[in-house]
């Protein structure tokens, strides 16, 4: 008997390690739904592109501002139930996916299209704008369509759509990366490369604000923007709240007078 109740306890004691090694690791047990983490936080961090004039931007006053940021705030109304209860957080066109996914930030509104590639990495908010593909080129410049890219030197943003797009549309044209608009807009006004292919709702403030620079008329691509964020069953809830401040905002002309306060697409 005394041999068989140590078998019995050896035995156990193996079906116990097994069931332990067939759990999932500790930190998949771990389950924070974001939504509800904003409201006990009492705060949303949104993270916003800074160098997007007008829809993220530095003023003189040193603030993060554009339409991105109001349309922020709104969102912190519909969820936090203030448009105060914000943290505004910049990020950059090469690590806004990269922050939305590792839950740096809870939101990025930073001009974000919605493609196939970048869902596999975040998840995203019905679209709550769109843009569409576009060339800028110094106004006394001969190139008149994208066919005329062939062999020029045109200066994409790393980590925008427009970069993969041009390996597609002008695959013989002289890619040049840049960080930020104004470095590649100050690489165009100084002759370093012949054009900017980038969204025309960013592009075509730089035509508006200088005679030198010009935006050809067509467009290349239709580019739906999204609020991203980490994907997983615990944003479900922050979505469905998204999606539908978005949907009232359009209901309410919000969208609208946003894009015309700011000169969005105009």
């Amino acid at each position: 008997m005394k041999k068989l109740g140590i078998i019995l306890t050896l035995i156990f004691m193996a079906l116990v390690g097994v069931y332990f090694l067939l759990l999932p690791p500790k930190d998949e047990f771990a389950y924070t739904d974001l939504y509800d983490d904003i409201l006990s936080r009492g705060k949303i961090r949104v993270g916003v592109n800074t160098d997007s004039k007008p829809f993220g931007f530095i003023n003189k006053k040193g603030e993060i501002v554009g339409y991105d940021v109001d349309l922020a705030k709104y969102i912190a109304q519909y969820i936090v139930k203030s448009p105060d209860r914000l943290e505004i957080i910049p990020v950059t066109h090469s690590n806004r996916l990269i922050k939305a996914s590792t839950g740096e930030v809870d939101i990025v509104i930073a001009t974000l299209t919605i493609t196939p590639q970048r869902q596999e990495v975040v998840s995203f908010s019905i679209p709550y704008d769109a843009a569409g593909q576009a060339v800028l080129v110094l106004s006394n410049s001969s190139i008149s369509s994208m066919s005329d890219l062939a062999g020029q030197t045109v200066g994409v943003i790393f980590g925008t759509t427009a970069e993969k797009n041009m390996k597609n549309l002008v695959p013989t044209a002289n890619l040049r990366g840049f960080r930020s608009y104004q470095n590649a807009y100050k690489a165009l006004k100084t002759g370093k490369i012949n054009a900017i292919t980038s969204d025309d709702t960013i592009l075509s403030r730089f035509a508006i604000d200088d005679s030198s620079v010009k935006l050809l008329p067509k467009r290349y691509s239709h580019e739906p923007y999204g609020i991203a964020f980490r994907k997983g069953d615990s944003t479900l809830k922050l979505k469905e709240n998204l999606d539908f401040a978005i949907k009232d905002m359009q209901q309410k002309n919000v969208i609208p007078r946003l894009r015309k306060y700011w000169g969005v697409g105009i």
